[in-house]
């Protein structure tokens, strides 16, 4: 299990390098290859202060996503210790799926409360200036 586990680990990381490392010739627009490309909105790369907001939102929305993934795994070890029904072995493994999803739930909140600090920071060095 661990080996399948580091395998998928390492496939995971080489897709994600790949992509990361992959040119950027088709993001400008050199020789109309497939035309000019669209203004879709979204951050503004002219100032710092936006593409700031840009990346707070962003971590916003991810550890938002994060929190309701934790609390959807505390209610299927909930119901998991339920129908365990007494087997010792089951219970303790639906306690400890509770226990670190609370744990991860908490440095979830936590990293949105720094998050939160970092956002009024910024207000409050945007608008004394």
């Amino acid at each position: 299990m661990k080996n399948m586990i580091n395998t998928i680990s390492l496939r995971a990381s080489y897709v994600a390098l790949s992509f990361l490392a992959a040119p950027k010739a088709f993001a400008r627009d050199t020789g109309n290859l497939f035309g000019p490309v669209p203004d879709i909105g979204g951050v503004s790369a002219t100032s710092t202060e936006a593409i700031r907001e840009g990346i707070l939102s962003v971590l916003d929305v991810i550890l938002g996503f994060m929190a309701l993934v934790a609390v959807i795994v505390v209610v299927i070890a909930g119901i998991r210790l339920v129908i365990s029904q007494g087997e010792e072995q089951e219970k303790d493994k639906a306690k400890k799926t509770i226990f670190y999803a609370i744990i991860g739930l908490v440095i979830i909140l936590f990293a949105q409360a720094i998050i939160g600090f970092i956002q009024d920071i910024g207000k409050d060095a945007g608008g004394g200036a």
